[in-house]
């Protein structure tokens, strides 16, 4: 569905800057061993310490549970990552607290471990990347805008599940989260990756993100880690009324987009900010 259709306009919310996302580069890696279509993940236990100060509790059944050894290892450059999104304008401690409790360095290759923390996308293979933790924070929170404090989204779908870390974090904020991945191998990886974090309310599926999960909609929220001209019409159909769909729009110039649905046949849209993106691809390899 082409933008022009979608009707209204707007602006960032005033008194948070608004930085342009690192743009989105890749390298690739050895492929993982493919295998089934959707993955459950096991259940999950609670972080063995609680939230710091300032940010809102994570839900006890999502919380992830990583080595002790590697909670030390991160948890100050986690802090630091977190205070640093909070200075870039995010306001959302549920959004903050689930920053903060997603190790992000267990999503990358060991060799880029040392800059897991830093605000720029790395290269997971296949020409794709993880997102900046900045961006990852504000699509979430400019998904979940209206939510009172502290509360969690009903069902979400990302489209673009990459590594798994984004998905993590939503996993975090909404109580049931579907994710789409059109390459084999990172829809693999990110089942690796996650599977240790034993997230029982996410669901991973190897399929053609741009036809959405029509078989579970409506979705309380969408969220789209690759850059289209436009936005699929399969998808805003899908987005239950009163719901956001935040992703990136646009080729050499890319600007996120939230787009609400006021009715069965009616959507409103907004530009946030500059941004930059893998382009959005249908199919499946």
């Amino acid at each position: 569905m082409p933008l022009s259709s979608v009707t209204g306009s707007g602006t960032r919310r005033p008194g948070a800057p608004a930085p342009v996302a690192t743009p989105q580069t890749a390298t690739r890696n050895a492929a993982h061993t493919a295998a089934g279509k959707g993955a459950a993940l096991p259940p999950a236990a609670p972080l063995p310490s609680p939230r710091p100060p300032g940010y809102a509790q994570v839900h006890p059944a999502s919380a992830p549970v990583a080595p002790r050894s590697e909670l030390m290892a991160s948890e100050a450059v986690r802090r630091a990552m977190v205070a640093r999104v909070a200075r870039q304008g995010v306001r959302d401690g549920t959004v903050l607290g689930a920053m903060e409790a997603v190790p992000r360095h267990l999503f990358i290759e060991p060799a880029l471990s040392a800059q897991a923390y830093v605000d720029a996308s790395l290269p997971i293979g296949h020409n794709q990347t993880i997102s900046q933790p900045y961006i990852v924070a504000r699509m979430i929170e400019a998904m979940r805008e209206a939510q009172p404090a502290g509360g969690l989204l009903g069902r979400v779908l990302e489209i673009g599940t990459g590594c798994g870390y984004q998905a993590a974090v939503l996993a975090l904020v909404a109580r049931e989260v579907y994710s789409i991945e059109r390459i084999r191998p990172l829809h693999e990886l990110a089942k690796n990756n996650l599977r240790p974090l034993r997230m029982a309310n996410l669901r991973l599926q190897y399929g053609d993100g741009m036809l959405g999960l029509p078989q579970v909609a409506p979705f309380d929220g969408i969220i789209l880690a690759a850059a289209g001209l436009e936005v699929p019409r399969a998808l805003l159909e899908q987005l239950a009324i009163g719901a956001h769909l935040v992703a990136p729009v646009g080729a050499q110039v890319q600007h996120l987009q939230r787009i609400t649905r006021i009715g069965k046949n009616e959507w409103a849209s907004e530009t946030l900010e500059a941004c930059h993106f893998v382009p959005l691809r249908p199919g499946t390899v």
